[in-house]
Formats: C-alpha cells, sequence, structure tokens
C-alpha cells in the first residue's frame, strides 16, 4: 500500500491521475527561487519555451540571458555570473547541456565550484519521435561523475518543482533531470522532499511478516519511471509477492541509510530508472551496496544501445522499461535468492 506518511496523491491508481510534463515543475519553481531571492538568475540556450524558463523571462526580463545555440558559452558565462555573486539556472535539452558542455561544466563550475543549477530537459527516451540524436539517456552518468556536483532525478512536476526551489539553498553545482512527457502526479504539495534523502513511496501490506522475510523485493526506482514501479508493486502485492519501493530523487549524493536498509529488509534490489543501466543509478546503488551490503541486484534500463524514432510509450517497451519488464525482473531477483 502507499505509504502514508508520504502524503502521496490519494488518485494515483486512478485512470484519470492528473499528469503534467516534469519540466513543468522546473518553470514553477524557478519561479518561486527568482521571487524569494534576487541573485537568481536564468539563462537559456535558445530553448526557453520548451524548458518551461519562458515563464522566467516573462516576469524577470531584466535577469534573463538568451545565450542563443551555444551550450559551451551557456556553461562559461553562468560560471561567470556565479564568481560575481549571483545564482544561475541554465536550460537547454539534457542531450546538449550537459551533453555538448560537460568541459565547460566540469572545468569552469564544479572544478571552481560555482554553485550554477544546471536544467537538463527533455532527458530519456520518452522523447520519443525527436530519435536517439535528442535522447539523453547518458546525462546522469556525466554528471554524477564530476567531483562537488549534486544529481537530482524528480519523480513528478510537483518533485520537481520543490528541488528547483530547494537547489537554492545549497552551495553546489546542481544538476536536475527533466523530462518532456506528461508524467502522473504521485506527490502533493505535503509530501516531504529532501535533497539527499530517499522515501518509501510503497509498502505490501505483509511486509513485517516474519514468515515472508526471504522473500521480500526492494525496488528502487527514479524520475518518470517510479509510477511503473508503484504500479508493478501493487500488482505484485495482490499477488501475494512482497515489496517496498523507494523513490530515489537524488541520485548524489545518495541516501545510503536508505538504500543499505532496504538491501538488509530485503536481500534484493531491482533498480529502475530512464538511463544507461552503465553509469546510471543502478550503478551507484550497486557501487555503494558491493561495499556495505552485497546483495543480488537487478538493473531496468537501457542495455547499451542508442535510441531511436517511436512513442514514448512504445519506447519504453522496445527498451525493456515496461511494466512487464520490471515484473520479470523481479522475478528473476526471487529466483536468484532461492524463492
Amino acid at each position: 500500500m502507499l505509504n502514508p506518511p508520504q502524503k502521496l496523491n490519494p488518485k494515483l491508481f486512478d485512470k484519470d491521475v492528473e499528469q503534467v510534463p516534469i519540466r513543468n515543475g522546473f518553470g514553477e519553481g524557478l519561479l518561486v527561487a527568482a521571487e524569494a531571492d534576487a541573485r537568481v538568475v536564468g539563462l537559456c540556450a535558445d530553448l526557453t519555451d520548451s524548458t518551461k524558463m519562458n515563464l522566467f523571462k516573462k516576469k524577470f526580463p531584466e535577469r534573463f540571458i538568451e545565450m542563443g545555440v551555444a551550450e559551451q558559452n551557456l556553461a562559461s558565462v553562468a560560471s561567470g555570473m556565479a564568481a560575481m555573486g549571483k545564482i544561475p539556472f541554465i536550460t537547454s535539452y539534457a542531450m546538449f547541456s550537459p551533453g555538448r558542455n560537460w568541459e565547460q561544466i566540469r572545468t569552469t563550475i564544479c572544478y571552481n565550484d560555482r554553485p550554477v543549477k544546471i536544467a537538463g530537459s527533455h532527458a530519456g527516451i520518452s522523447v520519443g519521435p525527436d530519435g536517439g540524436t535528442h535522447q539523453a539517456v547518458e546525462d546522469l552518468a556525466l554528471m554524477r561523475i564530476i567531483p562537488r556536483m549534486v544529481v537530482i532525478s524528480p519523480c513528478d512536476s510537483v518533485e520537481a518543482k520543490k528541488a528547483t526551489e530547494l537547489s537554492v539553498k545549497i552551495n553546489n553545482p546542481v544538476y536536475i533531470r527533466l523530462a518532456r512527457e506528461k508524467t502522473p502526479v504521485m506527490t502533493t504539495l505535503e509530501t516531504p522532499f529532501e535533497i539527499g534523502k530517499a522515501q518509501v513511496f510503497f509498502t505490501s501490506k505483509d511486509y513485517d511478516a516474519l514468515s515472508v522475510k526471504k522473500g521480500r523485493v526492494g525496488i528502487i526506482a527514479t524520475g518518470a519511471l517510479v509510477y511503473k514501479a508503484l504500479q508493478v508493486a501493487r500488482k505484485l502485492d495482490a499477488e501475494g509477492v512482497v515489496i517496498k519501493v523507494l523513490n530515489l530523487a537524488t541520485i548524489k549524493p545518495l541516501d545510503t541509510q536508505a538504500i543499505e536498509e532496504l538491501a538488509k529488509e530485503t536481500g534484493g534490489i531491482v533498480t529502475v530508472e530512464e538511463h544507461q543501466v552503465a553509469g546510471g543509478m543502478g550503478s551507484a546503488v550497486a557501487e555503494h551496496l558491493a561495499q556495505t551490503v552485497p546483495v543480488p541486484i537487478e538493473f531496468i534500463g537501457v542495455q547499451d544501445q542508442f535510441g531511436q524514432s517511436g512513442t514514448p510509450d512504445e519506447l519504453l517497451e522496445h527498451y525493456g522499461m515496461g511494466e512487464e519488464d520490471i515484473i520479470e525482473a523481479v522475478k528473476r531477483l526471487l529466483e536468484r535468492k532461492g524463492k
């Protein structure tokens, strides 16, 4: 069942659950952040409407800079503005920022420890018809490997809004990963959110029964695929499979305590992300558990392939990130645990 303390959307499992693009939350959160702190400025690489920075541009035109199709300048200019006391937010498609300007992000922003906030929009293969050239499924790996960078992957528009607002309050470079397509709204304004903290969204009703201890499975999900993980948990719970779902919105720094506790409780983890399996959230989880609580892990994500054109749902199924794929991963994990 859904975890009551998280105060999730009561209509989460309804057919008419509200769906909003995650990037919308960034646009709304940036407005709130800018109203609260005059140091906030916005820079965009000719994709102002698509990334939802148009809301900021309209309200604070004197604090907005259109950089044009110049992503490397986008990062370098933002670093310079941060050195002068501003808190810059920069936006583009994730394939271009951080994809095209990684070296500038690494050297001018992170190496110099500047608090630039990077919003990578249209991430993942759910960009759909734009095709493989525009489908960023490597961005989490690119960002989490850089020292000082904080990496956030919100599950819905509400969480994206909170992440954007809170990013101003930490004196670090921050990367916020945003999806284009409409995503079911899972959280509410009352749902707790803290950068660096994971949240238990779902726990099977029989989770604490001693008789099922060896049959437990932990699912760790991030981004828009948290919704599919919850749908799977609900279905399997009805079939008697005992599951706990952890929403891991912050990829770096990891909530190591929550991850270790889940691994100890379940003895096996399935990670779910719309990203390359190599280098992504699942890799971060596995790297940590290998040193602390070694357990069997199944990985849901893109398996060393480029994307292609198609509808978002078609692509998620084609690349093994659909609900049935998650179910099969849970079953494989149970077999590996001897159940």
